[in-house]
């Protein structure tokens, strides 16, 4: 059979547009969709604008701490338009950088949606087209919960970026990544914000040592969290803002409430139901190893499956997919040893296992800790110290998982997940010549 295209990819996130540049790198004839933006959640309304307005809330903080190092400051200012509309335009310029990622591969793009109109057939736009092979790779959205009544009023993380103006009080529903990002940002920018809990700890399935610090500095901060909280319904009040009941009988009353309550994958009104695509419970798509579903022309990745919901594994999965279908070298993603973060403030960065995960996986284990208060936190006054983890399997002496927060976090652990992918044992840590004077020297000075 003669196909319009080798391979069409449904979706041009960070996974899609990964896997269709390899493959029409290895000649294959490619197609891709999308539509909304080129570039996904990650590029257009997730972790790359986000990251920015972490950025620009922290000068809250720094602004303040200058003083203490002799820097002698006029009036302080922020002016919210200015850095969303800076933060937009970053988002246009990566969104052209990517569509020209494609132009220059000679990917054929579709700016509208498609579905699967059968075996290897798509529906895009108001054409057809057929494929050797297709690629659903459209990601995930932010969960609202329908049971709840009024719950419409809210925001999610696909809207907050355009917001008009700065809420004076915000309410931010969730305990995950981007529910405490959020929290941080809107405070360092001056906003009251109630950060509403459904468990009793921030960051489940993070260590537990970390979760429970980044809660005392949030409170030592301010922030009003409520733990063990449920939101039963959301109305509008006559004055345009929100009230929020709670389960308790208590209510929490803000001019904005965002939901950071989960995602749940894009994968509805695709026509996987007429295909007879496996899916799992929450509507994911099932892959093999490969990212290959039920059917054998019919792949997907990223955010859409069941497996992890992070960018950079999207792209590797992406990648990994284009090599095996259209490359001479397959390849799968190993899912062991993933380091991810949470840029609160200040953020966390975490890779391997977690103290009760090693007690629970290996029994013997060695646990190692710097406490301390970072030198510029010392000098600007600031009572807020990072914590380091190491966590060591004892019968082998290597290392097993890093944990850490405070300043630069994400940035000092990129290196030390080399360490724990490698196998690297704790003696070889300590024989590392400290780097003097740093934060990241504590890392081979626990004893």
């Amino acid at each position: 059979m003669d196909f319009d295209f080798d391979y069409f990819v449904i979706g041009a996130g960070s996974g899609g547009v990964r896997s269709a540049r390899i493959a029409a790198g290895h000649g294959a004839k490619v197609g891709i969709a999308e539509e909304h933006r080129v570039g996904g959640t990650c590029v257009i309304r997730g972790c790359v604008p986000k990251k920015l307005l972490v950025i620009g809330a922290h000068f809250a903080e720094d602004l303040e701490d200058a003083a203490r190092f002799g820097w002698q400051l006029g009036a302080k200012r922020f002016d919210w338009p200015t850095l969303r509309d800076n933060v937009l335009a970053e988002v246009d310029r990566l969104n052209r950088a990517y569509q020209a990622t494609l132009d220059s591969h000679g990917v054929e793009s579709f700016h509208a949606r498609a579905e699967l109109a059968g075996p290897q057939r798509v529906r895009v736009g108001d054409r057809e087209v057929t494929a050797r092979h297709v690629l659903v790779a459209t990601g995930a959205r932010p969960h609202v919960p329908e049971d709840i009544p009024g719950a419409a009023h809210g925001i999610t993380s696909n809207e907050v970026f355009h917001l008009d103006r700065l809420p004076e009080r915000i309410a931010i529903v969730g305990g995950g990544y981007i529910a405490n990002e959020f929290a941080g940002i809107f405070h360092e920018l001056g906003c009251r914000v109630t950060q509403i809990v459904r468990g009793n700890r921030l960051l489940k399935g993070w260590e537990p040592a970390l979760a429970d610090r980044l809660l005392q500095i949030a409170m030592q901060k301010h922030l009003d969290i409520r733990l063990n909280c449920a939101p039963t319904a959301v109305e509008r009040l006559a004055d345009g803002s929100l009230r929020i009941a709670l389960a308790s009988g208590q209510a929490v009353e803000a001019d904005a409430l965002l939901w950071a309550v989960g995602r749940i994958p894009n994968a509805d009104g695709l026509g996987l139901e007429a295909l007879g695509v496996t899916r799992r419970n929450r509507g994911e798509i099932a892959v093999d190893a490969h990212g290959t579903t039920s059917l054998p022309w019919l792949h997907a990745v990223g955010d859409v499956t069941d497996r992890m919901q992070l960018t950079p594994i999207a792209i590797r999965e992406g990648h990994a997919l284009a090599d095996t279908l259209f490359g001479a070298t397959p390849w799968t993603v190993d899912y062991d040893h993933v380091p991810s973060a949470v840029f609160s403030h200040p953020p966390l960065a975490s890779v391997g296992l977690t103290e009760p995960e090693a007690r629970e996986k290996l029994g013997g284990v060695r646990i190692f800790t710097a406490n301390f208060r970072p030198m510029k936190n010392v000098l600007a006054g600031r009572d807020e110290r990072a914590l380091y983890k190491l966590v060591v399997d004892a019968a082998t002496d290597r290392l097993v998982g890093a944990h850490m927060i405070g300043p630069d976090a994400p940035e000092i652990l990129q290196a030390l997940a080399v360490a724990v992918k490698a196998g690297l044992t704790k003696a070889q840590l300590d024989a590392t010549v400290a780097l003097h004077p740093t934060m990241a020297e504590e890392l081979v000075l626990m004893r």
